[in-house]
């Protein structure tokens, strides 16, 4: 069972930071959540932390219209790069075998 004990190790690893202050860190297991919904939470979390309505209301309109914005849009640093959602606050999750 290599592969099973490989899954469990991996995780993701999510922080949260104000500015270059961290304010948020937890570690969860990588099965847990797919790429589409690590990305569907760090829009939630960083829509939490710091967005007003209005400004979420905007992050959801389509891109092009005068309501968009990008507070909420995630980003890939590379092929095994880390997620980010980036405002301020912004949050972060990349992949790790800390345990």
């Amino acid at each position: 069972m290599v592969g099973h004990s490989e899954t469990i190790n991996r995780s993701w690893l999510i922080r949260g930071y104000d500015s270059t202050t961290l304010i948020y860190e937890k570690l969860v297991p990588i099965g847990c959540y797919s790429n589409e919904q690590m990305q569907s939470l760090l829009k939630a979390l960083t829509a939490k932390a710091g967005l007003s309505n209005d400004e979420i209301v905007g992050a959801y309109a389509k891109r092009g219209t005068r309501l968009h914005n990008v507070h909420l849009d995630v980003k890939w640093a590379g092929p095994h790069g880390p997620l980010s959602c980036r405002s301020n606050p912004h949050f972060t999750a990349e992949f790790t075998s800390k345990t």
